[in-house]
């Protein structure tokens, strides 16, 4: 009997389970026309309301992959690997950590995305260093990937492109927050990647998507399942987004950060330990290190040698940014006409951070967008920021702003004076929550 997408959306706006036939006809629907985007709005809200099982999460995630093409990388000379966060303020870790885990024998195809919300984007932040191709053609992506050992790119329209076309849907119709449909468009883009080994970033606290820990949890076991569940050997870590992760925020800002952790300069402790134990688990994953441990002290061994900087280098110059960018950094990134100190106003210490608000006046300074179309300012942004447990005296900076404007500077200090708390104490944060396998 012929499939009727009316049919489908019916049996789970009434609680029950798809079949694997019955996803794949409506994501290939939706990819070949023969499904209306209302229907899968439809759908999409059936969803939200009805959930799916771990199986339906498979086929949709399998479906997605399967609209596009899935890379093969036959001449790999090593585990072909990656990494997912979910999001967060001051995450530049990628620019880091695919550097390291090249260094350490790994390849890295790494497609990432861009801003989204308050969070950062990983091809915003290269989008600031001049001449970086952030959508290379395919043979100068492997031609990369191949020499370096890692590539940090966007999704190409090829790849998982029913994910791009759901996920419009769903950002205009209020499915956004499905954790099912999460699982899915982030992990078709991955599959369809060619990949060997993830490693899942998963966010909690009140810079993520996910602030609540038990939210943050379901998120990662739905992830891990599902993963493991296509074929991807995966695991995740929880990790801590109640503060930025970086002393910076902002696209060229976290790019210098990014360069002077890789040539030691500056590798602040909650982001080193967040590096570090993501390399850790993505070494393991790749059988390249017998243990947590073991892939700790390669990862260690890849920065200190400085290996790993020399992968970035190799990564940034074949992709067309300029050849000295880790020997001069301040020469090629762009710099805000403004910059000055935004003093909080009393003394204390640091003893809660509204994250989200600290993302959100990087936006309304010009560093990320309220729409899709919106340009980006990448000098803009905040660097040295006070973090929990600081003590913050009248004169004491809690950031430095990088300001286009006085107008645009005022703004963003305001914003960041209501989202900084002082007290007496602050109660100390481990920056890894718990592993989920």
């Amino acid at each position: 009997m012929a499939l009727m997408p009316q049919e489908i959306i019916r049996k789970k706006r009434d609680g029950q389970a798809l079949s694997a036939d019955e996803i794949a006809f409506m994501v290939e629907g939706l990819t070949d026309g023969r499904v209306t985007e209302g229907q899968v709005a439809a759908l999409a809200m059936a969803v939200f309301f009805q959930d799916m099982s771990m199986d339906e999460r498979v086929a949709l995630t399998l479906a997605m992959r399967d609209s596009g093409d899935v890379l093969e990388w036959p001449d790999a000379d090593g585990p072909v690997l990656d990494k997912h966060s979910t999001g967060g303020v001051g995450d530049n870790v990628s620019l880091m950590l695919a550097p390291v885990v090249a260094a350490c024998g790994g390849v890295v195809p790494m497609i990432s995305g861009r801003g989204l919300g308050h969070t950062g984007g990983t091809l915003d932040k290269l989008d600031s260093i001049p001449g970086y191709a952030t959508q290379p053609e395919n043979s100068l992506f492997r031609k990369t990937v191949a020499r370096a050992g890692c590539a940090i790119i966007g999704q190409t329209g090829d790849l998982a492109p029913a994910d791009k076309r759901f996920y419009a849907i769903r950002d205009v119709t209020a499915t956004v927050e499905s954790i099912s449909l999460i699982t899915a468009s982030i992990l078709s883009k991955k599959l369809a990647a060619g990949l060997q080994g993830l490693v899942l970033d998963v966010k909690a606290g009140s810079g993520a998507f996910m602030a609540g820990l038990d939210k943050a949890r379901e998120l990662a076991g739905s992830l891990v399942s599902v993963a493991n569940g296509a074929g991807l050997r995966t695991t995740a870590l929880i990790t801590d987004m109640n503060q930025p992760l970086a002393s910076t925020a902002g696209n060229a800002l976290e790019v210098l950060n990014a360069i002077q952790f890789l040539t030691g300069e500056d590798r602040a402790g909650r982001l080193t330990d967040v590096v570090l134990s993501l390399a850790a688990e993505m070494l393991v994953t790749g059988a390249l290190a017998a243990d947590a441990n073991e892939g700790r002290v390669l990862a260690q061994d890849a920065l200190r040698s400085g290996r790993a900087a020399e992968r970035f280098q190799m990564m940034v110059s074949l992709l067309g940014g300029p050849d000295d960018l880790v020997e001069k950094p301040k020469l090629h990134l762009p710099e805000a006409p403004i910059v000055k100190p935004v003093l909080a106003g009393g003394a204390g210490v640091v003893s809660e951070i509204d994250t989200r608000a600290v993302g959100v006046s990087v936006i309304a300074l010009g560093g990320g967008r309220t729409r899709a179309a919106d340009p980006i300012d990448h000098s803009v942004g905040l660097s040295e920021l006070a973090a929990l447990g600081d003590m913050i005296e009248i004169d004491t900076p809690l950031a430095m702003i990088h300001a286009r404007d006085e107008a645009e500077f005022d703004q963003a200090a305001a914003m960041l004076r209501q989202a900084y708390r002082l007290g007496d104490s602050a109660s100390a944060q481990s920056v890894i929550h718990e592993k989920v396998e």
